[in-house]
């Protein structure tokens, strides 16, 4: 059995798509766990609660945890550390192996100018301290010989769906014929991994045992484009001007006061000033894996949302 803590997510059914190639004994553990193959086993459960992790996990050979708590610092500092803490002990209670997908909120400053999985937790933010609280919890219980598990670490991802920056300021505006938007500044370079590519990349991470204990960079094009090479692209591939807006950090900071949500984005800005570039060669080399190309990946996401 291989389970899937948050499997109603964008990630957790990209993955359940990719695991179904290794074995059909799936379980998709969350709130609202969806169906994505005929033998799926759906397992409603409030991952905040020990009981039902541990209850989710029993029976598991490889769990996967695609959890994505509400953006918020104050929601992450709660409850991702006990989270956490749960389904590392329901792992190694029942023996099973966890693949954690992770974000590199843990790396911080000029470290996200080029981040390997070398890289040194430095994070540089609230939400980042959060991030690399969980990941040293991983890091020191693989070192301490209690459990088996892999940090598999994505850019920010772009795909079909909602909560995904480029489909929010770009896309969903441009579709509107409305002018693209993008945060801080468009001079920039900034890594977003496909999402197909994160829960394929994901699966395969899981079912290679020697791949165990360490952390992997999920494939993503080292092709880096810019906040307005971005938006050119999807303008390009709409037949849409590419007209766009930067809201500048103090921009950021003065709608903060009004909108939540831009006081979230305001500390992370660190990954927009900067160019911002994640490093998949180790995993491209392990596995042959050559990450979709930009171009391809936004063709295939505009024609789907059309």
């Amino acid at each position: 059995m291989q389970t899937i803590l948050g499997a109603g997510g964008v990630i957790g059914l990209e993955l359940a798509k990719a695991l179904k190639n290794y074995t059909s004994e799936i379980r998709c553990a969350g709130r609202t766990p969806k169906k994505v193959n005929d033998s799926d086993q759906l397992f409603t459960a409030d991952l905040t609660k020990r009981e039902d992790v541990f209850n989710a996990v029993k029976g598991s050979e490889v769990v996967y945890l695609t959890v994505g708590l509400a953006y918020k610092t104050r929601v992450w500092q709660e409850q991702w550390p006990p989270l956490m803490q749960h389904v590392i002990d329901a792992c190694v209670e029942h023996g099973a192996r966890m693949v954690f997908f992770d974000n590199v909120y843990a790396i911080g400053g000029d470290n996200v100018k080029h981040i390997t999985e070398n890289s040194p937790i430095s994070p540089t933010s609230k939400k980042g301290e959060v991030r690399a609280t969980v990941d040293r919890m991983i890091l020191d219980n693989i070192a301490a010989g209690r459990l088996n598990a892999i940090i598999a670490r994505s850019a920010d991802f772009y795909g079909v769906g909602n909560n995904m920056l480029l489909i929010e300021v770009v896309y969903k505006n441009l579709i509107k014929n409305k002018t693209a938007q993008w945060l801080f500044t468009a001079k920039t370079k900034h890594s977003f991994t496909y999402t197909p590519d994160a829960g394929l990349a994901t699966a395969i991470l899981g079912n290679t045992p020697d791949a165990f204990n360490q952390v992997w960079n999920l494939p993503t094009d080292p092709n880096s484009l810019t906040g307005a090479e971005w938006i050119a692209l999807f303008a390009g591939e709409m037949g849409k001007a590419g007209k766009y807006q930067v809201i500048p950090a103090w921009m950021v900071k003065s709608i903060s006061l009004f909108v939540p949500m831009f006081a979230e984005l305001y500390e992370m800005r660190y990954q927009f000033d900067r160019d911002y570039f994640l490093d998949s060669s180790k995993f491209e080399k392990r596995f042959g894996f050559v990450p979709t190309k930009y171009e391809d990946g936004v063709k295939a996401i505009v024609e789907k949302l059309r």
